[in-house]
């Protein structure tokens, strides 16, 4: 279960990009879609705004994070990214992926959890390595 209960941020481009993604994904996969639930909710309680209004301690899209395995006290980096972007051997996650899905809109220190095959698993958010929106990269 995720702890999130913070404020979500998202600009309009990409609220209505996830939103279609969502349908796609529901019409096309036979898979466990509760991650895509919680996803969908996450996005209906969003608020959209400017992509200038972000804040610079949410993980958007395309964003690089670093992570810390809390359980093991290992730190990965991973870029957010639509699923055409997605490569997770060079650690590009989808944000249709479980952890995508959990990392889209945490905020720096934030811990979050995603469920696994046998379980569920989770991470701290250490620090936001790059996001476009804080950096002036508004068409990515």
């Amino acid at each position: 279960m995720e702890t999130v209960a913070h404020e979500i941020y998202v600009s309009g481009l990409d609220l209505a990009r996830l939103q279609q993604l969502i349908v796609n994904a529901r019409r096309d996969s036979d898979m466990d879609a509760d991650y895509l639930d919680r996803l969908e909710a996450k996005l209906e309680r969003a608020e959209r705004v400017e992509t200038r209004a972000v804040p610079p301690d949410i993980v958007t899209m395309n964003s690089k994070v670093e992570l810390r395995d809390e359980e093991v006290g290992s730190v990965h980096a991973y870029t957010l990214v639509f699923p055409e972007n997605a490569d997770p051997a060079n650690d590009r996650i989808s944000v249709l992926a479980p952890l995508g899905a959990a990392l889209l809109g945490a905020r720096v220190h934030e811990r979050i959890v995603w469920r696994v095959p046998t379980g569920e698993k989770q991470m701290r958010v250490e620090k936001i390595l790059y996001q476009p929106e804080a950096a002036g990269d508004y068409h990515l």
